[in-house]
């Protein structure tokens, strides 16, 4: 068996094209989407029609959650509904619930065992199986692993969620994280998947890097017309792109801290005292 699994798509359809067709040249046998279909990029609706009707695995992804929290009012504090910092996750919401798609989000289980007689165990989540939000990456403590293993005993845990890849082994069992294929973080600006390979038993990892268009992802924000609708968020977002770095959750964490409001003159005030995040 050949698995290939696909996370954080994040609404960018180029980066999704690129890795599908690498996929097809793999010839595996199943492909799992392990969450975060949508939101931060611009063509949401098209990245569902893409892959919706394909015989694919989906896994529910924090992005995906937040979108219908959004749309329910589950949750969400009045206050995001009023601030630019939002405004992104807005537009993305209300155009996925106003073209049906957000309902097909909706009843995505949290996590996808696989059961093979004489292989090890797998499980994937799109954070860890405790929470969609709890991914596996550098600085995930051995004893947080440790715990996740022992109420969750598989022999392998596969997460995404970090946006970037990961592998690493604790108390005997294997956690690895995919990477991210719309909005990688590890400053690799490459479409980024996992393939995961059953071979005498015993299962191998490729780490896979897709090169695409990257240009023309970015020129989709104002083509789209993401870009103003979105209003300072879907901006954050292209520069989260542009560099393929996190940039959305450390200003908030900055703003928050210095008790700014998350407004377009905190965020240059972010860029100037943070220049080295945008070389």
């Amino acid at each position: 068996m050949k698995y290939a699994i696909i996370a954080d798509i994040h609404g960018n359809l180029h980066a999704l094209e690129a890795v599908l067709r690498d996929i097809e040249r793999q010839h595996v046998d199943r492909v799992i989407v392990n969450g975060d279909l949508v939101n931060r990029g611009p063509n949401n609706v098209a990245v569902m029609e893409r892959i919706w009707n394909e015989d694919f695995i989906f896994i529910l992804g924090n992005h995906d959650d937040l979108v219908r929290m959004w749309i329910d009012h589950d949750g969400i504090p009045e206050s995001w509904y009023r601030d630019p910092f939002w405004k992104g996750t807005a537009v993305v919401a209300e155009t996925l619930a106003e073209s049906g798609w957000l309902d097909k989000l909706r009843g995505l289980p949290m996590t996808h065992e696989i059961r093979i007689d004489g292989a090890p165990t797998v499980l994937i989540s799109h954070g860890s199986p405790r929470h969609y939000r709890e991914g596996y990456g550098l600085y995930t403590p051995d004893e947080c692993l440790a715990e996740i293993a022992q109420e969750f005993p598989a022999d392998i845990l596969i997460g995404s969620h970090t946006h970037r890849t990961y592998d690493r082994r604790v108390n005997g069992r294997w956690f690895l994280n995919t990477g991210a294929v719309g909005a990688p973080f590890n400053r690799d600006p490459r479409a980024q998947y996992l393939l995961l390979e059953l071979v005498d038993g015993e299962w191998r990892v490729e780490f896979r890097g897709v090169e695409y268009d990257r240009q023309a992802a970015l020129a989709a924000f104002e083509e789209t017309g993401f870009l103003e609708k979105g209003d300072l968020s879907a901006y954050i977002f292209r520069e989260e792109l542009k560099y393929a770095r996190p940039l959305y959750d450390p200003f908030w964490r900055w703003a928050e801290a210095e008790n700014l409001p998350t407004n377009w003159e905190s965020w240059e005030m972010f860029c100037q005292k943070f220049a080295e995040r945008f070389e």
